[in-house]
Parts: structure tokens; C-alpha cells; sequence
């Protein structure tokens, strides 16, 4: 059993982003340029943000933090966005999840200039990326498609079965396994609550990916022997026996679904250091007119 190793690889992708930000310092080029946007003290955005603030300066970008209250109006979130977008020395700009309850995500995502959207959220780059065009990927998908070919593991002809289907992970992860392209060419069917006889239909699969976002859902009787399993999920329980009082689970029962697996990502150390390793490449994409042009 082959163990996916994200954090590994997510460093590895941050130490070539880091050679290439030192090739284009020593060129005297524009270094790449983040902005993040935090709405609120979310306890757990703010760590998010916070270690991708951390990651921008590891890899030698000028990362920008615009804090505001909860109470922001919508109007005025807007006008943040906008002053970003027309900020010719920002490159990438991201708006942490979740906003308060009074904002709307769509007209927000939708505000922000696709050639900044390094998060791959806007309806230019889900479409471009339909499209097989080039895109900023959001960083999930991007993620796990790089840990997949970074392992050579082999998607034409195999049948992948993805359970979720999500805006943010599953409905995209459809469209690049099935693209033509590596990885690719895949079979691909996109299960979610509604799918009738889900276990069985998982029983087929050549690659798994879960990101259906309930506990340890998916079972060892649920896998086929020599299956790739990729699991996105990450949930927070309690465990006395930790220092912190908590472990982090993902939606695999990563123990038994193991034995049985070819390949499988662990929780924690799998999919989730790929996030921030995608958005920061994403970043050197938009600072390099790579994608756009």
C-alpha cells in the first residue's frame, strides 16, 4: 500500500515555487503578489489565512491581509474587492469562506476579477476549466490532481468514482478526471445523498475520491481490493488521550480501507497541505500572465 503523502508533496511544489520567485527577484521581475480578505474572527478561518500568509512568505511572495468587522455591509466588501482588482501590483486575490450570514458569496466571488482568482471560484474559470481551457483550478481539485500525477498513478480507462458534489471539490474533480488529458480519461461517476445503491457503486471503482464531508462514511466494505483512495474530508473530534483534546478524522476509515487500498491519502497530511500549495502556484500563474495572458 502505496501512502499518498501531501505534506511532503506540497513542500516539494513550494520549494519550486520559492526557485522560481528567486529567478525572478535575481532578474529584478515582479515578485507575486497575494491579498486575502477576512471577514469576521471565524476561529478557523483565521487559521487558514494565517497559514497561507505564512506559506506566501516561505516561498518569498508579498502577501497583503485586509481584516474587517463582521458588520461590514455588502456594498462595502464590494468596494474592497473592487479596489483589489484595480491594484495593478496584486496578482492573486482570495476572500476566506465562509461570510456572514447578511453577504452573498455568489455576488462576491462574482466581483472578483477572474485574472485574480486564484482560488478558481469565478464563472470564467470554472468555465475555462470545463472548457479545458487554461484556468486557475480551484485548489482542491488542483491538489489532488497533482498528487496523482506527482504518484503516476493511472487514470486512463479506469473508473473513478467521486462521492460529493460540490461547487468547491466534487463537480470539478468529475470534469478533470474525465477531461483528455493526465490525469484523465477516466470514467467517471458523480455520486451524492440522492445516489441509490452507493456502496455497490464504489465497489467498482479503480480511484475513489470522498468528499461527501460526513465522518469516516466510507467503509472497507465499500472499497475494492487495489483502489486509489483520495480523502478530502477533515473533521475535528474529540480525543482525550491528544494534548490538544482532538484528532482530525477524514470521511475514509482510513485503518480498515487501507489494508485494502493500492494507494490512499492520510487525514491529516493528505489533501489538505495541497490547498495552499495550489493557491501559491496559482498565484505565480497570475504574477507570470500565464493563464490570461
Amino acid at each position: 500500500m502505496i501512502l499518498i503523502d501531501g505534506k511532503k508533496t506540497s513542500q516539494d511544489i513550494k520549494n519550486e515555487i520559492a526557485s522560481r520567485v528567486a529567478e525572478i527577484k535575481a532578474e529584478g521581475g515582479k515578485v507575486p503578489h497575494l491579498a486575502a480578505v477576512l471577514v469576521g474572527n471565524d476561529g478557523a478561518s483565521q487559521t487558514y489565512v494565517g497559514a497561507k500568509v505564512k506559506s506566501c512568505e516561505e516561498v518569498g511572495f508579498v502577501s497583503t491581509l485586509v481584516r474587517l468587522e463582521a458588520d461590514i455591509t455588502e456594498e462595502e466588501l464590494l468596494k474592497v474587492v473592487e479596489d483589489i482588482n484595480t491594484n495593478p501590483d496584486i496578482d492573486g486575490l482570495i476572500v476566506q469562506l465562509p461570510l456572514p450570514k447578511h453577504i452573498s458569496v455568489d455576488k462576491v466571488t462574482n466581483k472578483i476579477k477572474p485574472e485574480k482568482d486564484v482560488d478558481g471560484f469565478t464563472p470564467a474559470n470554472v468555465g475555462r476549466m470545463t472548457l479545458n481551457w487554461p484556468a486557475y483550478v480551484a485548489a482542491t481539485p488542483y491538489g489532488i490532481v497533482e498528487l496523482l500525477k506527482r504518484y503516476q498513478i493511472e487514470t486512463a480507462g479506469k473508473h473513478c468514482v467521486v462521492i460529493g458534489r460540490s461547487h468547491i471539490v466534487g463537480s470539478p474533480m468529475s470534469i478533470l478526471m474525465a477531461r483528455n488529458g493526465y490525469p484523465g480519461n477516466a470514467t467517471v461517476t458523480l455520486t451524492h445523498s440522492k445516489t441509490q445503491n452507493l456502496a455497490e457503486i464504489c465497489r467498482s471503482a479503480d480511484i475513489l475520491i470522498v468528499a461527501i464531508g460526513k465522518p469516516e462514511f466510507v467503509t472497507a466494505d465499500m472499497v475494492k481490493r487495489g483502489a486509489v483512495v483520495i480523502d478530502v474530508g477533515i473533521h475535528r473530534i474529540e480525543d482525550a488521550s491528544k494534548k490538544s483534546g482532538f484528532r482530525l478524522i477524514g470521511d475514509v476509515k482510513f485503518d480498515e480501507v487501507a489494508e485494502k487500498a493500492a494507494a490512499i491519502t492520510p487525514v491529516p497530511g493528505g489533501v489538505g497541505p495541497m490547498t495552499i500549495a495550489a493557491l501559491l502556484y496559482n498565484t505565480l500563474q497570475s504574477a507570470e500572465k500565464k493563464v490570461f495572458g
